[in-house]
């Protein structure tokens, strides 16, 4: 196999957790390991089948709701639907209706991509000035607390989906989640994990004086503790609240009884919003991109504000050099990568904004733009800083990908997150979820496309993808993570394209994430504050290519717990069959599963 050394193979190969206590001084490597499989990469499992129906999400619950959906007659939109309520509830660590949303459906009717910006905006009447007075002596804005706040855009991205695609009523398609909402469900081991993570955050800072951790507290550590791995919790607040939504509309969320609610908690938090900023909200329909990346393979990725025109810039960068010829562990093809990364993200830093505000330079995604892009890598050593080109963010975030397709043919691509955690840790009284603190991404330079204004959306790090082959419609993906979104995009098309790995293997393998370098948020005079960013890389990488990185110039660091590297769930579809392929991975609790 190309694309992994014995030594890759080895490694990845996930020792697993003894069933009695071990002797601690016993090496690793003489502990028991993964066993053999008779075909395919002995790191991964086979994808999954099926003819009819097909959803893949980070949870098994929520797989189940979407399939449910789909044999009672729904779309692959209101599965997609039923799926995101279901991980605001099983997932709060991942998103939640305090977020955003964003989406690529494939429409089999019409033979169309389509895509939905489901984002909010800063509050209409709060200058940056009043922002910065509000701010203090802190340079950025804060994590926590009623200044990162964002409108919510994931309801009304819910029904803009359900009026053109949908075809249960609302009510029904949010009825299994207030269900599991008001009996319970077993915590899933990962979310635990991230609960956990949490609830230490948030009490550091609540400690600090930094925002009021009460609501949260209580929805989701009454007792002091982070739920425990199959622990029954319930949330009946937020059964309420999507009970409300499904049987009012999506106008109870925005300019009802529950938007009162929000706007005078937020209020009573320091927050500029009022109820006519939550009633002039609207999601945007999109027009997706896409770029041929080789083989008949096209990326599709949304327009800004989101970072979804990265991969596609990096798409453009690589293919002027064919990885192939090298093993996919090499530190050749991991060099490109990083290189193509690092320099799509300067562009990232100084275009990238709503578009209401800054219109992005489409050259960016002109193939002689990458070309040019691609000829200032060095093949030999890294590169100590790319600067932005001259056309005509990162952090850790926490987010959930799903996709969802149905006998008909559609294939729904969703991304949605409530951004840095599990959000700002504020919880509207009553009623269940967390707001999201995506109003972090603003930069405060005024000089800079994605500075803060009012009315304005900051810049998104969440995107979906969907891939194309020979100009037809095949593969939903997604990669969750932050900054790692895109260039996790990028490693799963060319562990598709170049190295023939399947659906399952290109997610399993061993990522890399570049972190570092110029960020959306900060301003455009002056040095970037790491203009070499660090190359994090999974245990899977042999140990020779992280030794020859370094030698080429590359800060490299290994990391074992899989957190930063995202989550990745895909769907493929036959174009002749109509037969549908799955995949989710191990770095989450989720499933991939089909009828």
């Amino acid at each position: 196999m190309r694309f992994a050394t014995t030594a890759a193979v080895l490694a990845l190969g996930l020792v697993s957790v003894p069933a009695q206590p071990q002797d601690a001084a016993i090496p690793i490597d003489e502990q028991i390991g993964a066993g053999g499989r008779p075909i395919g990469a002995q790191w991964s499992r086979s994808p999954v089948v099926a003819g009819r129906g097909m959803a893949a999400t980070a949870h098994p619950l929520a797989t189940q709701i979407a399939l449910d959906i789909l044999k009672a007659g729904g779309s692959a939109v209101d599965a997609a639907i039923a799926a995101n309520a279901a991980l605001g509830l099983m997932e709060p660590t991942g998103n939640g209706i305090g977020g955003d949303l964003f989406a690529i459906i494939y429409d089999p009717n019409t033979g169309k991509l389509h895509g939905i910006n489901g984002s909010g905006r800063s509050p209409r009447n709060q200058t940056l000035d009043q922002l910065v007075a509000k701010l203090g002596s802190a340079s950025e804005i804060p994590p926590v607390g009623a200044l990162p706040v964002t409108i919510p855009g994931t309801v009304d991205a819910w029904f803009a989906m359900h009026e053109r695609f949908g075809k249960l009523p609302m009510r029904e398609v949010l009825a299994p989640t207030v269900s599991y909402a008001r009996d319970g469900h077993p915590v899933a081991p990962v979310i635990s994990m991230y609960l956990a993570r949490n609830l230490r955050s948030f009490e550091q800072r609540s400690k600090a004086g930094e925002f009021d951790f009460t609501n949260a507290r209580a929805t989701w550590f009454a007792d002091g503790e982070a739920p425990q791995v199959g622990e029954i919790f319930r949330n009946p607040d937020l059964a309420n609240t999507l009970e409300t939504i499904g049987k009012d509309g999506r106008d109870a969320f925005y300019k009802g009884d529950l938007a009162r609610v929000m706007v005078d908690y937020l209020q009573q938090q320091g927050s500029a919003f009022t109820l006519d900023d939550f009633a002039a909200h609207s999601s945007d329909w999109v027009e997706p991109a896409c770029t041929l990346y080789r083989r008949g393979y096209e990326l599709c990725e949304l327009p800004p504000n989101s970072q979804g025109f990265a991969a596609l810039q990096m798409v453009n960068i690589l293919k002027n050099i064919d990885l192939s010829q090298w093993d996919r562990g090499s530190p050749e093809v991991i060099h490109y990568i990083t290189e193509a990364k690092r320099l799509a993200y300067a562009d990232v830093a100084r275009f990238y904004a709503d578009p209401d505000f800054a219109p992005v330079p489409m050259e960016l995604l002109d193939d002689a733009y990458g070309a040019a892009r691609f000829a200032l890598i060095d093949p030999d050593r890294a590169t100590p800083e790319f600067g932005p080109g001259e056309p005509k963010l990162e952090g850790e975030g926490d987010t959930t990908y799903l996709t969802v397709a149905d006998r008909n043919g559609m294939m729904v691509s969703l991304i949605q997150s409530n951004y840095r955690g599990m959000g700002g840790g504020l919880v509207p009284d009553g009623l269940g979820f967390m707001f999201q603190d995506r109003g972090e991404l603003y930069s405060l330079d005024p000089a800079h496309p994605n500075a803060y204004q009012p009315g304005k959306r900051p810049f998104q790090t969440i995107i979906p993808a969907f891939v194309k082959r020979d100009g037809k419609p095949w593969m939903t993906l997604g990669l969750m993570g932050g900054g790692m979104q895109p260039q996790g995009h990028v490693q799963v098309l060319i562990n598709l394209v170049d190295y023939g790995m399947n659906l399952q293997e290109a997610g399993d393998a061993a990522r890399i994430n570049h972190d570092g370098g110029r960020q959306p948020t900060e301003g455009l005079a002056g040095p970037s504050a790491d203009p070499l960013g660090t190359l994090y890389v999974e245990p899977g990488i042999p140990a020779a290519t992280v030794e020859r990185l370094r030698e080429m110039g590359h800060k490299v660091e290994i990391v074992d717990d899989g957190i930063m590297f995202g989550g990745y769930q895909a769907i493929a579809r036959d174009p002749e069959t109509g037969v549908y392929t799955g995949a989710t991975e191990m770095r989450k609790d989720g499933q991939a599963s089909g009828y």
